[in-house]
């Protein structure tokens, strides 16, 4: 990052707010949240790339009703089937057939039945419920705000091809902080504490009381290619960055921290290549990268078999 790109960072970082990264296809905006998080040691970035299906619940969390309800079922037949008949057994008790017969007589009627006469089999145990903490996983945003330790950096990505009303919807609950999960909210007092599933890993994070309540804020970056103009109140709400076309030097770096120097080496006369084709064409850093990177492999390629292969124009319409 340039020093102009970490003053905006910063901004962002001081304010609390959302982090908006504009620009053309291949500049490097969902790199900038990787880079955020190598530079402050915080782990692994949460991912959520938005479609035009994609809603808010998914970012949040996910409950898996159907899966909780057929667990408790095969629970409460594994209690019936356990159910232990306590009946007398052939030959069991003094003289064994003939006491048998007269328990047998005693409990028809007789004045003094038998303690060997036939008994009920005991009722069986109510089955325990599932945890409903293994049935409900938390979305990329409901990681982040549940975070304990250290901020979390969340991208989220291609936000321009979400619904007209999710990125409002999604700095609404950026900015309380917390969310309610209401399976959760209804459980009884002793049930309070749920330790619930987190996205990208197997840790757990305890929901108290079915609200989710944010520690410490995360790191949000959201990237858009200027498909969509966003409302002026989303604006006003976020700090706003534009990454200009990478030159030679910027692309040099991204080569060099995705391929190290041994993929800056091969990539001199590709990045030459790059630079000339994108004044009038619409390219990718990836496409880049995935040149350079063949190269490095040694595929069995010429230079341009590779520029053909990888180096296509994003713009051009396909024939049909």
């Amino acid at each position: 990052m340039g020093h102009d790109e970490i003053a905006v960072v910063n901004a962002a970082l001081h304010l609390h707010r959302p982090l908006l990264v504009t620009g053309r296809p291949g500049t490097g905006k969902s790199e900038l949240a990787h880079a955020i998080a190598r530079e402050l040691h915080l782990g692994s970035v949460l991912r959520w790339s938005v479609n035009s299906r994609a809603t808010l619940a998914d970012a949040l969390y996910r409950y898996d009703a159907v899966g909780r309800l057929r667990e408790a079922s095969l629970r409460r037949e594994r209690a019936r089937s356990t159910a232990v008949w306590s009946g007398p057994r052939r030959g069991n008790g003094p003289r064994g057939k003939g006491a048998s017969a007269r328990a047998l007589r005693g409990a028809q009627g007789g004045a003094h039945p038998s303690p060997y006469a036939a008994r009920r089999p005991p009722m069986a145990q109510p089955a325990a419920e599932p945890d409903i903490g293994q049935y409900l996983r938390l979305g990329p945003l409901g990681t982040a705000l549940a975070a304990a330790h250290r901020p979390r950096v969340l991208l989220i990505d291609e936000l321009d091809k979400a619904d007209i009303d999710l990125p409002n919807d999604l700095l609404v609950v950026l900015e309380e902080g917390r969310f309610e999960i209401p399976e959760l909210a209804r459980l009884p007092e002793q049930q309070q504490d749920v330790d619930v599933m987190v996205s990208g890993g197997r840790e757990r994070a305890r929901v108290r009381r079915g609200v989710v309540s944010c520690t410490h804020f995360p790191i949000v970056v959201m990237t858009s290619n200027g498909e969509r103009d966003f409302s002026p109140a989303f604006l006003r709400r976020c700090v706003r960055l534009d990454l200009p076309d990478p030159d030679a030097d910027r692309l040099r770096d991204i080569v060099r921290g995705s391929l190290g120097e041994a993929g800056l080496a091969q990539a001199d006369d590709l990045i030459e290549t790059f630079l000339r084709r994108s004044a009038t064409e619409t390219l990718a850093t990836d496409q880049l990268l995935a040149a350079v990177h063949l190269r490095l492999a040694g595929a069995d390629m010429s230079r341009d078999q590779l520029l053909a292969a990888v180096l296509h124009r994003l713009d051009e319409t396909l024939p049909t």
